[in-house]
Formats: structure tokens, sequence, C-alpha cells
């Protein structure tokens, strides 16, 4: 049994009844520098609780888990030195959990096989610390950051779990050119969502040298291609690129799309006593219509399973709950590849937030086994009585057919940010 970490932060106002004397702020100054600079200026200050139970039952001996976690984060910006463009952001988030459930901690390891996982280990890290110096339309950031790039099918924050997936690097961006953006960053560790406990093997964190190459151009509103390359040390190289754009149909419609091809090939960077070879494709086509806020969708994925007996295509870095299917079925690619069909219907409008429902179809991409169906149901939506506060509720339904077992999730969300 875990406890729950309850932390909170109180702000009081002097409130004078009667009166015309508007409260005194108190008023917090930066250090000075020898020179009579400020160290720190324009100070900023954010925050976040996301308090949220989740629910996991399976078709097996495994126990039902019952888990309410929640995140507190704290963050604050400045400039620095009063330098034109360099600034600052440090970034720490807290997880604290209760229930019966499987957090994949050594330190939990009794619940292992007794109660089924939620990855969503109790600890305390420093999320973000990266020094920004903005010149023109370029940025250069160094430190620890999160990135996000396209769909985060490829590298993402998974910020769906509680302590988000971080990356220890040096980046540049650049935003010269009218409608292309040009982006290339070093990676050389990975802070994943783990804990320093966890059973998984690659921990709380992994020492990488990890080159990320990102180009995207804006032709016009209904086409912006990218292409990238994200060389991943020791695991292989993808290249890819990919079509969006979204155009109108007249009468409140429109049309959004995505069509991308990859390709994933032996590592550029590579200890070479392991002699890795990887050959394997990635077709993805997606569109959605918007009809007044009532929205119709489908998608057509293939993760394609190796040629010539080689490992599948996987996306080791990406946020892989919001890819195929939010039970979590194949956060990694079966061997024989994976295809998911998938459509979708909903309804998103101002006041009433948006709500989904999605249906998957999961086969392979060789043999044409059927793994499964899915159908993932969701309600998001502002709680106007509170500035900040938004609600979710969502659950997942997966079938099993060839892999895995019969899975149902629920989830129950407030998040607040201040």
């Amino acid at each position: 049994m875990k406890r729950i970490v309850i932390l909170s932060v109180v702000a009081s106002t002097m409130i004078m009844a009667g009166g015309d004397i508007a409260p005194v702020e108190p008023v917090v100054e930066a250090p000075v520098a020898a020179s009579g600079y400020t160290f720190f200026n324009n100070v900023k200050a954010k925050g976040e609780i996301r308090a949220r139970y989740e629910s996991v039952n399976t078709d097996n001996a495994v126990g039902n888990a019952s888990a309410l976690t929640n995140r507190l984060m704290l963050g604050i910006s400045a400039d620095l030195f009063g330098v034109d463009g360099l600034s600052t952001y440090l970034e720490a988030i807290n997880v604290a959990g209760s229930g019966d459930y499987w957090d994949l901690s050594n330190g939990d390891i009794s619940d292992k096989g007794v109660y089924n996982v939620v990855a969503d280990p109790s600890q305390t890290r420093i999320t973000q610390a990266y020094v920004d110096y903005t010149f023109g339309k370029t940025l250069l950031r160094a430190g620890r950051q999160g990135v996000n790039l396209d769909n985060q099918r490829f590298i993402g924050t998974v910020n769906w779990r509680q302590m988000p997936q971080t990356y220890d690097a040096a980046a540049v961006i650049n935003n010269s050119v009218e409608n292309l953006s040009l982006l290339a960053a070093y990676v050389w560790q990975v802070n994943t969502i783990f804990d320093t406990d966890t059973v998984k093997p690659v921990g709380d964190n992994f020492d990488t040298g990890t080159v990320l190459l990102h180009a995207s151009y804006k032709v016009m509103d209904a086409l912006t291609l990218t292409g990238y390359a994200y060389m991943i040390e020791d695991i292989h190289d993808t290249y890819g690129i990919a079509a969006t754009g979204k155009f109108g149909l007249g009468a409140g419609t429109g049309l959004s799309y995505r069509a991308e091809y990859a390709s994933q090939t032996d590592p550029s960077f590579e200890d070479l006593t392991k002699n890795k070879t990887v050959d394997a494709d990635y077709y993805n086509i997606e569109a959605t219509l918007n009809m007044s806020g009532f929205l119709v969708g489908a998608k057509y994925e293939v993760l394609g399973a190796g040629n010539g007996g080689n490992a599948a295509f996987s996306t080791p870095l990406a946020t892989l709950h919001g890819q195929n299917g939010w039970a979590d079925m194949f956060l990694g690619t079966p061997d024989d590849g994976l295809v998911d069909v998938n459509g979708m219907i909903g309804y998103k409008a101002k006041g009433f937030g948006v709500a989904k429902v999605i249906y998957h179809d999961f086969s392979s991409d060789r043999g044409n086994t059927d793994y499964g169906t899915e159908t993932d149901v969701l309600y998001k939506n502002k709680i106007s009585a509170v500035k900040g506060l938004s609600g979710m509720l969502k659950a997942s339904f997966y079938s099993a057919d060839a892999y895995k077992v019969d899975t149902t999730k629920y989830w129950v969300m407030l998040d607040y940010k201040f």
C-alpha cells in the first residue's frame, strides 16, 4: 500500500473591507551582481496539480489495479544577467500515489503479479533545467528539456504518464526563412518515466549519443512537407517524410490529413560489437472531417515486420499511449509487425468540450494474424467555475484475439494549471 503525499501551495491576500486602499503586494528584488546588473529579471512562475484515478482489469489471474496518483509541477523562468535573448527555465515534478497496483518499482516488488501495472511510480525529479539564447529567429537551448516533434509518433515526452520523459540535450531551432522551420539536436541522456528503482532494464535514465534532425516547410495551408532523421545510438536510424495539411470545404466544414512514410536502418552511432541489423518500414495515412464540430476520422497505420527476419519497426522514444489504442497493448511492436486500422467519431465545441469514440482493428503485417480490437472513449472539458481547471473521463476496452488478454481501463482526471 502506498501513501499519498499531499502538497499544497497556499497564497494569502489581505482584504480591507470598507476601505479604498488596495492591498500592498510584497516585492522581492532579484540579486544584483557587483557590476550593477541583475542576475534574474522578468521572473515568472507556473504550476500544475494533476490528480488521476486509474483502474486496470485484465482477463487473467492478476488482480485488478486501482491507483490514485497525483502530479505536482512547479516551474520558474527568468531572463539572465540583463542580456537580450538569454533566459532560463527550471521545473520540478513530484509524483505521489496510493492504491492496489504495481508501479514497476523494485520498492514494491511484492505487488508484482498480484496487481496489474499502473506505470506511475512515486518519485520527485528535476524534469527541466535549461538555458535559452535567442537571436533573430534562431533559438539555442542547452540542458534538460521536453521535446515533442510532430504528432509524437517518434519523439515525445510521454506526458500522459504522471512523470514525463525528458531529454538532456543541446538543440538549435531556426525560422529565418519564411514558412521553414529547422531543428537539430544532440541528446546525451534520456530521462524516462520510471524511477531509479524500476524493474525495467532502461531504469530511470540511459546514456545515449542520439542526433535528431527535423525540417518542416509550409507550402500552403493545405500542404506542409516535413522531413526527419532520428539517429538513436545502438538502436536504429529512422528517416521519414510526411505531408500534412487542412483545407476548408465550405459551410463550416474542413478536412485535415496526414500521409507519412519512414524507413529504419542500421544505427549510424553504434557499439560495433553489437553488430545490429535493422531493416523495416512504416506507413501512415489518416484524415479527419470536421463538420461544424462533428468529427469523423479514419486512419491506416503500418509498423512493418523486419525485412530478412530482422526486428519490426519500433519507436522507443515516442509518446506511445496516444498511438495504437489507450489500453497500451502495443507499447512494443510485435515481431510480425502491426497494422492498426481505426475510425473515430466525435464532437467538439466551445463550452461543450470534446467527446470521442475510436474503434481499432489490430492485425500483423506479416502473416495477417488478427491480434484483437479495441474501443476507446473520451470526454474532456474545462470546468468554468475554476480558472485553469479541466476534467477528463476516459475508458479503453481491448478484446484479444491472438495477442495478449482482454483488458479494460478507466480513468478519471482533474488537471489544474496555475
